[in-house]
């Protein structure tokens, strides 16, 4: 159901933007999230927009640097990643947001229920 692709090696400081692709009907009623997973290390919420796209939030590393878009035309979620640094080296996965309101759940890799394949991102030193 869901595709996460756009990883891959940049530098420190350097760009990247990841995709999430999704097959699911009226995707435009899901909240969608970006989690990472560090190697040896657990998976931590890095970003989520909202059915609505004026409502988003973020984790509070990548906050100032990393931005978060939806186009529900071609259901998909972006994940502009700017001023990468080594910390942000992991793998990138999406989630569809089960739950009706945000709260701490939205943030815990344990509440989504599938992940799909996830994008490497590895940033050099």
């Amino acid at each position: 159901q869901l595709q996460a692709c756009g990883g891959g090696l940049v530098q420190t400081g350097g760009s990247l933007t990841l995709s999430c692709a999704a097959s699911v009907r009226a995707f435009s009623n899901y909240d969608v999230s970006w989690f990472r997973q560090p190697p040896g290390k657990e998976r931590d919420f890095v970003a989520a927009i909202g059915q609505r796209v004026n409502i988003k939030k973020y984790g509070d590393s990548v906050k100032g640097r990393f931005s978060i878009s939806r186009d529900n035309a071609k259901n998909t979620v972006t994940l502009q990643m700017n001023g990468l640094k080594p910390e942000d080296t992991a793998v990138y996965y999406c989630g569809l947001y089960p739950q009706a309101f945000w709260g701490p759940a939205l943030t815990r890799a344990s509440t989504y229920k599938s992940w799909g394949p996830g994008t490497q991102v590895t940033v050099s030193s």
